[in-house]
């Protein structure tokens, strides 16, 4: 059965999805900084912290989309409801994890099989 949002997980979502987006932003001005190529070692170490950065990236722009999806869902009242097998998602789960769309079950089954539907 679909629930309706609360005001409170709507604020925490919308207060993550702001947080998400100024962590990206500062993130991709690092990597817009120049490399300096006066030491090797230094052209290396910074090689190997753009990497690092280019991966939080990635995994914060999937982070802000499933924010914005759940944010979505719940517009249609669709929030709380396991996207995967039609369940209700634990009301604990959403406390912890307001911008998920899975219930623990499916969760767990998708991260056996390697791939995040989160």
């Amino acid at each position: 059965m679909a629930k309706k949002i609360t005001k409170s997980q709507l604020e925490t979502l919308e207060q993550q999805r702001v947080q998400v987006q100024t962590e990206l932003q500062n993130l991709r001005s690092e990597l817009r900084t120049e490399i300096e190529f006066d030491d090797v070692d230094d052209v290396a170490s910074d090689l190997v912290e753009r990497d690092k950065i280019q991966a939080m990236i990635i995994t914060l722009e999937r982070k802000l989309s499933d924010i914005d999806h759940a944010i979505e869902k719940a517009q249609i009242v669709g929030y709380g409801i396991c996207e995967n097998c039609g369940k209700t998602i634990d009301p604990e789960r959403l406390e912890i994890f307001p911008e998920t769309t899975l219930c623990i079950d499916c969760k767990r089954q998708a991260e056996r099989r390697g791939r995040m539907l989160q």
